[in-house]
């Protein structure tokens, strides 16, 4: 067939890295792709003509979406009216389910194709979904291999095609040289502060994170600390750092995630895409959520399962401790995290468990992914 053109939206930095390395697959099987739409870096640097930057959808929760509702469906507005004027061959929406569900919507009713890239969480949370996928999705990407039978069910068509993390984690990360790349002492434990990815997370998570750090460092004096931050929260970071005390004890780095979970003995972590690269990188880690209170008691009646951290989820029980909201405590991270530096036999069941995960994960996701599109552009 000709070759495509595809719009795309990912909402922040987990969805950017996904389309990424969708569009690696599809550059692959078309390697005159054109793509257009809402993305960030990784997303650009596959050719993406970003019409918007994907930080303009990077918010989480009804009360922080409210504050930044009539810009968020303005851009969605005028995105859909350029997409109706200038129809691309397929639609592909990255996450972001809130903003994607209903472009996706009345993309499908004026005859474009629409496929969404990771199955919205409904086995978690908001299940009424169910219904609204199936009126505006024509295909489900699934990252997750319980997914394609739940949608399947429901007569939505999905495919697993595994979690593209999966592939470009290394099943045996080398500590010894994420260390040196970063300029960490070989010989002590490392600590790794990942407060995420959005504003919201790091204006609600990063001063308990440190204040966290700053009790454990007073009980082993000898701990590292690296914390990885993207380019525009990296000051909100660094004033996080100095209120608690810390500034000159953490090693703040520019983006470079990975390579701090791969040096880390133990990350103290946001939950969100990036504790499921925690586990691929088989570390041990404290999940921790903080938002405002009464997004939280709106979206706690919601959940349904006993689980919030992805690990927890995929393995189906607490492999990992999680601090959600009151119990986010800077004495409790602290406590939860130190607990994992005394428990080697724990930490090594542990490392079993996700290579376990891992391997179940791991699939040729942007092949697979390229495949199933284009039999939906065939169809």
């Amino acid at each position: 067939m000709a070759t495509p053109r595809v719009a795309l939206v990912a909402g922040e930095t987990s969805g950017d890295l996904l389309a990424g390395l969708l569009l690696d697959g599809l550059l692959a099987r078309w390697p005159g792709l054109q793509s257009m739409g809402i993305g960030g870096p990784q997303m650009v640097k596959r050719g993406l003509n970003a019409w918007w930057p994907s930080d303009k959808l990077a918010v989480r929760g009804f009360v922080e979406v409210l504050r930044h509702y009539r810009e968020i469906v303005g851009i969605r507005e005028q995105l859909k009216q350029r997409l109706l004027r200038e129809p691309p061959d397929v639609f592909i929406g990255v996450d972001a389910p809130d903003f994607n569900l209903d472009l996706e919507r009345d993309l499908k009713a004026q005859g474009i194709k629409t496929v969404h890239f990771v199955c919205p969480s409904i086995w978690a949370w908001r299940p009424e979904r169910i219904d609204k996928i199936k009126r505006c999705i024509d295909l489900v990407l699934c990252v997750f291999p319980f997914e394609q039978d739940l949608l399947a069910r429901h007569g939505i068509a999905a495919t697993y095609v595994g979690h593209p993390l999966a592939n470009m984690i290394p099943q045996q990360p080398d500590r010894l040289a994420a260390r040196q790349s970063l300029g960490l002492d070989a010989d002590r434990s490392v600590v790794a502060i990942l407060p995420g990815s959005r504003a919201t997370e790091v204006k609600y998570l990063a001063g308990r994170f440190f204040r966290a750090a700053a009790l454990m460092q007073r009980q082993q004096p000898g701990l590292q600390f690296v914390v990885p931050a993207i380019a525009g929260l990296r000051a909100a970071i660094e004033g996080a750092a100095r209120a608690a005390g810390l500034h000159a004890q953490v090693k703040i780095i520019s983006g470079q995630s990975h390579a701090a979970l791969a040096a880390c003995n133990v990350a103290l972590i946001a939950s969100g895409t990036a504790t499921l690269e925690a586990a691929l990188f088989k570390r041990p880690m404290v999940i921790a959520y903080n938002m405002n209170w009464l997004t939280y008691r709106m979206m706690k009646p919601k959940q349904l399962q006993p689980w919030v951290g992805l690990p927890n989820i995929l393995c189906r029980q607490f492999v990992v401790p999680e601090l959600l909201q009151h119990e986010a405590t800077p004495d409790r991270l602290a406590s939860a995290t130190l607990a994992w530096l005394d428990a080697p036999e724990r930490v090594i069941a542990l490392e079993q468990t996700f290579s376990r995960l891992h391997t179940e994960l791991q699939r040729e996701t942007s092949k697979l992914a390229a495949d199933a599109i284009a039999k939906i552009l065939a169809s």
